[in-house]
């Protein structure tokens, strides 16, 4: 295995491995293990796409929580985010389509000012917003009506 990079600042790590490709497993180092299989398996496992949509909707609506916190309010914002597989137009292979969607409702205490300052506040200290909120594929929108 090639040698670790060092990063002295950091305050948390993981390591996450896939030695089977697209069926079988990933697993993160010395802890838990993930069936996974193509998207187009049948199959109710885990896939890239799955995980990159639990991992920014996951990082993006905690640091709304702490946004919120900040601003002394309730956790009331949701996150979701639709990824989507297709055909790269500019290049072989794939790409995927990522649309995000944060919903923070309108009170008394946020008007729709102030929910676009939280919105991109969170937006700009997300760190997995920050990975991949300037891919031309990746959209983010705010709304007010939450619809699953």
């Amino acid at each position: 295995m090639s040698e670790e990079i060092l990063h002295p600042t950091a305050t948390y790590k993981t390591i996450a491995i896939n030695e089977t490709g697209v069926n079988g497993v990933s697993y993160i180092k010395n802890e838990e293990t993930y069936p996974i299989s193509s998207p187009s398996n049948a199959e109710a496992v885990g896939n890239p796409e799955k995980f990159l949509g639990l991992a920014l909707a996951t990082c993006l609506n905690a640091t709304l929580e702490a946004v919120e916190k900040r601003n002394q309010l309730a956790h009331t914002s949701k996150v979701k985010v639709a990824v989507y597989q297709a055909p790269d137009e500019k290049k072989r292979g794939l790409v995927f389509l990522v649309d995000v969607t944060v919903f923070i409702p309108l009170s008394a205490d946020v008007d729709a000012r102030k929910a676009r300052a939280m919105f991109a506040l969170a937006e700009s200290r997300c760190p997995v917003a920050k990975l991949v909120g300037s891919n031309e594929n990746v959209t983010f929108t705010l709304v007010h009506d939450w619809e699953d």
